[in-house]
Formats: structure tokens, sequence, C-alpha cells
């Protein structure tokens, strides 16, 4: 018989002393220069109170149109990954040749970095990249532009190209809980008559709400906390028109607003543990 070990409470010492020094310490101050007018401009550090975060929401600031965009960006490319991501999953849950090739083929670029996958798709949308290319030799010459410098087409060019990123993996997750839904329910729908639409709608997708929430929430999180694939894109540009929340924060503190950048963090801190509490309670009710 296996006797459990119980170690000393003192070899967690060192580990606690790491993480309150490398991760609490630089959290709390954060916060706390969050309410201070902390800059490179003056030498004196004041405390402001709610200052900082009265200028970002406020609807006549400079702020007003960043928030917006970073919710349209989090709100388009959560919706476009989980249709992608689901379209792949269904395609390749079934007995197609190669499935396991194509299914670590569409997972491959949530494995990419973000900055190679900015610079490859930096020249791929190029205004003499390889999508211009195809639709000249398309005869569809109206349609070539800059993709990356037009301010029409920047942002949904840079929405697709995190739903070509993160699609995959996605697919991974929902084609896990696709494969656990027993076959008995299939066998037995089809024996009634059922189509494979009606199966998708009144069997798939009840069984597989509770990895779509997750996976909803997950997408949400990463959305708003958007930063590498952005910047090694855009930058933000052109023209501030692809600057969301953490490319504001990183502007801010390179320009030496560092009170304003803190208390921007503070606030992606606060938006993203909003979906990081749900998706607790989500897997506490599952387990209950």
């Amino acid at each position: 018989m296996k006797t459990k070990t119980i170690y000393p409470f003192w070899l967690l010492i060192p580990m606690l002393v790491l993480y309150t020094f490398f991760f609490m310490a630089p959290v709390v101050l954060g916060i706390g220069y969050s309410f201070t007018n902390w800059n490179t401009y003056s030498d004196v550090v004041k405390f402001t109170g709610f200052q900082n975060f009265i200028d970002i929401f406020s609807a006549k600031g400079s702020y007003s149109p960043m928030i917006v965009r970073s919710f349209i960006f989090t709100f388009f490319t959560v919706i476009f990954k989980i249709a992608v991501g689901l379209g792949l999953a269904v395609a390749l849950n079934t007995n197609i040749r190669c499935k396991n090739l194509l299914r670590s083929f569409f997972f491959l670029p949530s494995n990419l970095s973000a900055l190679i996958i900015g610079i490859l798709f930096r020249s791929i949308l190029s205004p003499n990249g390889i999508v211009n290319a195809v639709l000249r030799a398309a005869g569809l010459d109206f349609l070539a532009t800059g993709w990356l410098g037009d301010p029409n087409t920047v942002l949904g060019a840079v929405i697709l190209t995190e739903v070509w990123r993160e699609a995959g993996l996605n697919m991974v997750m929902l084609l896990a809980g696709m494969q656990v839904i027993p076959a008995d329910y299939y066998e037995a729908s089809s024996i009634d008559g059922a189509s494979g639409r009606a199966q998708f709608l009144k069997i798939t997708v009840p069984l597989l709400f509770p990895v779509i929430t997750v996976v909803t929430i997950l997408d949400t999180i990463h959305g708003i906390k958007a930063f590498d694939l952005i910047f090694a894109l855009t930058g933000g540009g052109p023209g501030r028109l692809t600057e969301v929340f953490n490319i504001t924060v990183f502007n801010e503190f390179s320009s030496g607003r560092f009170g304003m950048s803190t208390a921007m963090g503070v606030v992606v801190f606060i938006i993203a543990l909003i979906p990081a509490m749900l998706i607790k309670n989500t897997m506490t009710g599952e387990r209950k």
C-alpha cells in the first residue's frame, strides 16, 4: 500500500518569494501608478485619483475610437474563428482520406510566431503581394489595393489574418468535443430518417455547446488582449486605424506617459477578467 507523502510547507517559500517579487509586486505597483500622473516630463509624481480612467472612458476623449475598435476587432474575430473552426471540425470529423494530415495542416498556424506571421502577411497583403497578383491575373485589377495601407480594408485584413492564425486551434478543441459525442445518437437519428443538417442542429450543436462556450470565452480574452500580431502587421496604423487596447498601452508607455499606460493596462486586465471568471464558473458548473 502506497503512503501519501506530505512535504513541509517551507519548500514553497522560494517559489512564493519569486512569485511575489516578479508578479504580485509589479501588479500592485502598476495599479498604484495608474492613479498618478507619472511621466517623463515631470520629476514629481502626483496622485490624480480616477482622472486617468475618466480620460480613457470620456466620450469626447481621444481613446473612444480605440475602445470601439477593440471591441469590433474582438467581436468579429470571435465570430469568424468559431465559424471557421466549427466548419473545419465538422469536415475533419468524417472518414475522409488524409484527415490527420489536414488536421495538422490547419492547426499549424496557431503554433507559429506572431512576428513571423506578421512579416509574412505584410508581404502577402502589400500592393505587389500575392493577393493582388492573383486578383490581377484573374482580371480583377479594380480590387487590387494596398490592403494594410488602405483605411477601408486595413482592419478587415488584420481581422482575417487573426482568424487564419487561430481558427485551427478552435478546430482542435471543437473536434475533441465532437469525438466524445456517442455515435449511438447519430445512428438512432439516421434510422428515424434525420438528415445530416438535422443531426448537426439537433445533436452536434447542443452537445457541443459547453465546448463552444469555453472557446468563445477564450477567443474573447485573446481578442481583448491582442497585441503581437497587430503590432507586427501595422503597428496600429495607418492613422491609428488598427490601434487596440494593448497597442495603446505600448504607445503611451513609449511616449513617456507611464501613469496613463498603467491605467490602460488595468482597464485591459479588468475587461479580460470578466470572461475569465465566466469560464471558471462554466468549468465549475460542469464538474458539479
